[in-house]
């Protein structure tokens, strides 16, 4: 929606409403409650009177009082006030989501019940659970949480005689849900396993029902010819946007490993279903992020798999193939007996033996000559230019066995030690990401939870990669010292191929785990670096002091790079330019990541000088992780000017006092 052009919504609420001018007293909504001054007005006698505003009328009783809790004197001056009109516009600034709630709530502020001539104030439990469930709604749209949803200040405990101002549409929504199955899921789903081709035709089903968000392409083929078929997600399917961060999931990389090739497939359906159903949270995921999903890495290895099960189960013991068979390795490794989990190359070995070097690139590293002349599977090879087409930020790749997250290093930095601590330079950016999943997870990060032989209860469901156990070649190494991108390997259980019956199951301990690890690639900072001339500068490098391990650009100079809340020093730089460094604060409470762009100013290149200065211009910029306002001077006097964000409009042209309490960091 254009912010120049006010939508027909609030054209009818001019026209209907009695007044939309300003109130006629020198305090601004809220300055008096905020202490900045007063009005000094009062009625004297405050009397209950009927509820007619007209955003209110649904509320669950009939009669209100004024002065308000806010301190207006009637109801015209209430539906004049900018928290009136937030109210009617709330719906649209926040695509429905939290709707109708807060509006609800807002309104049992604006308009609180009373009985005996008594108001009676909203209740502080309902008001601090809203703001815990909606307030990342508002900082997606970079608003502030309204001053008159302050919990501590407008709302009562059940001490002090509350009411829940949400109670009937709470038990409005436990009817409706009471002639459901609790067993039934929102999308209809078949909890089945499918065979390769009934996957190939499901992939592509589902593609074709949200073709406006969703294709199928194939990477490559397995080595019996079997297609290697992704589906992606996104706003706009088949291309990079720019700044749009790219997730790839991978599933079924062990042929006998199956849960995860189930989940991805249910996941593939879920995201199109929900997001045609109107899930806020879907769309949002889907809209902001280009997602990858290769359900089976490893086709042959699963139809070899799948048979042995079948051969082996009998009528008497439906449903135990898979515990039966819980320790088979048929179906492992692909159809030329290649565990593709080993076959990547081993850039580990080159990284711990150059790590001391001051001079030597510790990521990037190029694919060594010698491991093209051992053997390549196609489904390694497939993989691999799969992901150095595409400028993946984060990745996760689905197994089976046990029931913890893994991440890099997978090879131990003393080849003698099988179990041995071997953190990457993003040790602390790492253990987050495994973090978000096993945590989300119904089980995976509780103590008590039953392990598979292993034991990961002193930390909670995570673990260092060669910690665990140590191997060379393995695919989350190769994307961490070899692009951008970076993976952690989830083991999903005990059974590799769970009985039919668990599979629902299953998807209801991982859903949600499956959707944080979507949405944390909304960390850290992203930007583009640019040349004087505004182009993107593809390749351009860009380095977090501290960490030895640097990004670089997309083709268009767009970068991500995933960190946890700290303050860090960024430096951009490329060939023939000049390097720019930028301190950057990350706060503990941010949603999506912040904003740091690079502009770049050619310079002479000096083979053999090498610049390890900070450039003294433009080199300790202030940086603002929500990119709210751009700061900057206006003529001689060097007035600071703010610029405000798209939503801005609703109420600067409505000619209602400006709502500057709506404007975030002020």
């Amino acid at each position: 929606m254009s912010p120049d052009v006010l939508p027909p919504l609030l054209l009818l609420l001019w026209t209907s409403a009695p007044c939309w001018c300003a109130p006629q007293h020198t305090c601004h909504p809220g300055d008096e409650l905020l202490g900045r001054c007063s009005t000094g007005a009062r009625q004297d006698r405050a009397a209950c009177t009927e509820l007619n505003l007209g955003y209110c009328n649904d509320l669950d009783y009939s009669r209100t009082i004024f002065p308000n809790i806010l301190g207006h004197q009637s109801r015209v001056e209430a539906e004049s006030g900018a928290e009136y009109l937030l109210l009617s516009v709330i719906h649209g600034l926040l695509n429905g989501e939290c709707s109708p709630e807060i509006r609800l709530v807002g309104c049992s502020v604006l308009a609180s019940p009373c009985r005996d001539d008594k108001m009676i104030k909203p209740c502080r439990r309902t008001c601090e659970a809203l703001r815990k469930d909606c307030s990342h709604a508002f900082e997606a749209i970079e608003m502030a949480w309204p001053y008159f949803l302050d919990c501590d200040r407008f709302f009562a405990s059940d001490q002090e005689g509350c009411f829940d101002p949400l109670a009937g549409l709470k038990a409005k929504q436990e009817l409706a849900l009471s002639s459901l199955s609790p067993e039934e899921p929102s999308t209809i789903i078949q909890f089945t396993y499918t065979s390769n081709s009934q996957m190939y035709s499901l992939l592509k089903r589902t593609a074709a029902k949200c073709a406006h968000i969703s294709h199928v392409y194939s990477i490559g083929r397995s080595t019996e010819g079997r297609d290697l078929l992704v589906i992606e997600f996104t706003n706009n399917p088949g291309q990079h946007e720019l700044l749009e961060p790219e997730v790839k999931m991978v599933g079924n990389m062990h042929g006998n490993e199956v849960l995860g090739r189930q989940l991805l497939i249910y996941l593939a359906q879920y995201l199109c279903s929900e997001y045609n159903l109107g899930n806020q949270r879907i769309q949002s995921i889907i809209n902001s992020t280009r997602i990858h999903i290769l359900a089976s890495m490893n086709p042959d290895g699963y139809e070899l798999a799948s048979s042995e099960v079948e051969d082996n189960s009998e009528r008497d013991l439906n449903n135990q193939e898979g515990h039966l068979l819980n320790g088979w390795t048929n179906g492992r490794s692909n159809a030329q007996n290649i565990d593709l989990n080993r076959n990547f190359p081993d850039l580990t070995s080159i990284f711990y033996r150059n790590r001391r070097s001051r001079h030597y690139r510790t990521d990037h590293i190029p694919i060594p000559d010698g491991y093209w002349f051992g053997k390549v599977a196609p489904e390694t090879y497939a993989v691999m230019k799969w992901i150095r087409s595409l400028p993946f930020v984060q990745s996760a790749s689905l197994h089976g066995g046990e029931l913890v997250v893994s991440y890099p290093f997978d090879f131990s930095r003393h080849p003698q030690e099988e179990r041995m601590f071997s953190p990457t330079p993003d040790e602390q950016a790492f253990k987050q990401m495994a973090r978000t999943y096993a945590d989300a997870h119904a089980t995976m990060s509780n103590n008590d939870t039953d392990r598979c032989g292993a034991s990961f209860y002193w930390n909670r469901g995570i673990i260092n990669g060669a910690l665990w156990y140590s191997f060379a070649g393995g695919m989350s190494d190769f994307n961490y010292l070899h692009t951008n991108c970076m993976e952690i390997t989830v083991e999903l259980g005990c059974d590799k191929f769970p009985p039919e019956a668990e599979l629902y199951p299953e998807w209801k301990r991982n859903k949600e785990a499956l959707l944080s690890f979507l949405e944390s690639v909304h960390r850290g900072i992203k930007g583009e670096v640019k040349d004087t001339d505004g182009n993107g500068i593809k390749g351009a490098t860009v380095s977090v002091r501290g960490i030895r391990k640097d990004v670089t650009t997309a083709e268009d100079g767009d970068y991500w790079r995933l960190l946890n809340p700290g303050t860090y020093i960024v430096t951009a730089t490329a060939k023939g330019y000049s390097k720019v460094s930028k301190r950057v604060h990350l706060p503990h409470r941010m949603n999506k990541a912040g904003r740091v762009d690079f502009v770049l100013e050619k310079v002479p290149v000096e083979p053999g000088i090498e610049d390890h200065l900070f450039p003294t211009v433009d080199s300790w910029e202030r940086f603002d992780p929500y990119n709210q306002f751009e700061r900057f001077s206006e003529g001689d006097g060097g007035v600071e000017r703010q610029e405000k964000p798209w939503w801005w409009n609703y109420f600067s042209q409505s000619g209602i006092s400006p709502p500057t309490w709506l404007l975030r960091n002020v």
